[in-house]
């Protein structure tokens, strides 16, 4: 094996085709880490004869391991002394998700690199963070084309109120949620709901979209003054309590703040919210159903309904209100947002039927300028094939049990497809329908 002290990327460190082997450094930037620090990697690459790509890396001191030119060590040699994985960039990659607390309960992140939690991706003996290997290998397990996007489960509280999102909009951002769950006791008929644009009744009643927006404007800062002296007293409480003046406060604790409250205060509040929110319309959801977010649209999902969301990898967004206080910045966008903002969302079309036969279908579920998402519906024992392509692929399991790549993949796993991924079948082992979405960049 050829020591390589230089810093490589896996794509130039195995460019010389006699090089089966490699070992080399790799200079990672940590762009999502304050400060950006640089994090030096050792990594251990090897390609079959069928070209396929292996990685082991770690970022403990292994200048010993790199002397050891020739020595006949290989990459399972090389994971072992580390204690790291080995990943197979020729095969699915299985992702690792991370939990991030939220105001309004919990997300889940397959594929987020931030500061606040980076996801993972599982190989042979433990996982690599996900970072890292699009860092080492990006070209290997994205290709040429398209970002990878941003997969999560939204996870909010059963608490009316304190588990509803943000009501925000984003400028450029495209999402698509899917519905896999809907809290029986916050919703007794299965029936959820996400607040999406606004009320055409309430629309109507104003002579112009510019003075719809005006009353909804003031009603807003109506609410903001109310919201804003609440926060100033419960901030009060948080220091007393020891709680971090940005960390989330669990719903029971918020409820007992609110209780504390002089009366006035309490309804004040709740007639305030109220009122701003007469002005917003809520569309039903029931689990299965598909929402596709357009830019400018304001929305915000309901407390007690679990989505799977696919997004654009970008963070950005306008908060217009929220009914409790917002601890990622001090402010909110409501006036830049309105100015803009739509008033309703772009009429449903049905899904494009893509394939369908005994047993199977496949339908695209959203079209957006960087990526698009499908969705696989498998029978008992039914399978289906994914097309090889160019680019990679998103797959989440979000129903059943799929076998496919001599993995079973269970409900809420995920799996990053590198491209040229060929033959692959996915097989519904359940004896229950198993539902599959797919994203891929266009």
């Amino acid at each position: 094996m050829m020591a390589l002290p230089d810093y490589h990327t896996c794509a130039t460190a195995l460019a010389a085709g006699e090089r089966s082997r490699v070992l080399f450094r790799h200079r990672h930037r940590a762009e999502y880490l304050p400060g950006a620090p640089d994090i030096v990697l050792c990594v251990a690459a090897e390609r079959g004869p069928g070209g396929e790509v292996r990685i082991a890396a770690t970022d403990r001191p292994a200048d010993t391991w790199l002397r050891r030119a020739d020595s006949g060590a290989d990459i399972r040699q090389f994971a072992h002394h580390f204690q790291v994985p080995v990943l197979e960039l020729h095969r699915p990659l299985v992702l690792v998700p991370v939990v991030i607390p939220k105001p309004w309960g919990r997300e889940i992140w397959y594929t987020g690199i931030e500061a606040r939690g980076q996801s993972g991706v599982a190989g042979e003996g433990g996982q690599m963070p996900l970072p890292w290997l699009l860092s080492i290998a990006r070209e290997e397990v994205l290709g040429t084309r398209g970002e990878l996007g941003l997969l999560k489960i939204l996870d909010p509280l059963p608490d009316p109120v304190y588990g509803d999102l943000y009501f925000e909009l984003h400028e450029t951002k495209h999402e698509v949620y899917v519905v896999t769950g809907v809290d029986p006791d916050s919703w007794p008929g299965g029936e959820g709901a996400i607040r999406f644009g606004f009320d055409p009744i309430r629309r109507a009643e104003h002579a112009s979209d510019s003075a719809f927006r005006a009353a909804y404007l003031a009603g807003v800062r109506n609410y903001r003054d109310i919201r804003c002296r609440i926060d100033e007293i419960q901030d009060r409480w948080r220091t007393a309590e020891g709680i971090g003046s940005h960390e989330p406060v669990p719903a029971a604790t918020l409820r007992r703040w609110h209780a504390a409250l002089v009366p006035e205060w309490r309804l004040m509040e709740k007639d305030a919210r109220a009122a701003m929110e007469r002005f917003t319309r809520m569309l039903p959801l029931r689990v299965g159903d598909v929402v596709r977010v357009p830019p400018l649209l304001p929305h915000a999902l309901q407390h007690g309904v679990r989505t799977v969301e696919f997004q654009t990898p970008v963070y950005e967004r306008r908060i217009l209100s929220f009914a409790q206080k917002v601890l990622t910045q001090a402010h909110w966008d409501t006036v830049e947002a309105a100015a803009s903002m739509l008033l309703e969302a772009p009429p449903a079309e049905p899904f494009p039927v893509l394939a369908a036969g005994p047993g199977i279908r496949r339908e695209r579920i959203a079209t957006f300028e960087d990526f698009e998402v499908e969705r696989l519906v498998l029978g008992p024992h039914a399978a289906g094939a994914l097309e090889s392509t160019a680019t990679h692929l998103l797959m989440m399991v979000v129903a059943g049990l799929v076998a496919f790549d001599g993995k079973t993949l269970g409900s809420e796993s995920a799996a990053l497809i590198p491209p040229g991924s060929s033959g692959l079948r996915l097989c519904n082992i359940g004896a229950d329908t198993a539902v599959v979405l797919i994203s891929r960049p266009r």
